[in-house]
């Protein structure tokens, strides 16, 4: 059994889901909302977002993620592009510009950095030490 829908009136991912705020609607589900996104990064870069208004990932139902993931893969196959980005951003340090949990998928149709997402990777390089310290402390909390 579903999770009632929770909404927030003044979050702009609400008003496109009920209708408010035009959008062009990709699919719909009882649980997620798809659409092309307004400021696309490349050609077809689409939203998925739940009908359930969370700021963050960690805060949304389990069966909103369940229903969200298969959407944006069959948007990633309509898309065609072989090489694709699928993105969802927590707080704004994070890149999360709309507090409400979206994901992006985004299509990689070359290697040009005009189209589709740019990504500087910052690696660091722990000592197996200082990993054995992170990896014992997440272990702990699971």
């Amino acid at each position: 059994m579903a999770t009632a829908v929770k909404t927030l009136a003044e979050c702009i991912f609400c008003k496109i889901i009920k209708g408010i705020i035009p959008s062009f609607k990709l699919i719909e589900t009882d649980l997620s909302y798809a659409f092309l996104d307004i400021n696309p990064l490349s050609k077809g870069h689409a939203l998925v977002i739940p009908k359930y208004h969370a700021e963050k990932v960690h805060e949304l139902p389990d069966e909103f993620l369940a229903d969200a993931l298969p959407i944006a893969k069959k948007i990633a196959i309509a898309q065609g592009a072989e090489n694709y980005n699928i993105l969802q951003n927590n707080g704004r340090i994070a890149h999360q510009l709309v507090d409400h949990v979206h994901f992006h998928v985004i299509p990689k149709p070359s290697k040009s950095d005009e189209e589709g997402l740019v990504i500087g990777w910052p690696q660091q390089s722990p000592s197996t030490d200082e990993l054995a310290v992170v990896y014992a402390e997440l272990k702990g909390k699971l």
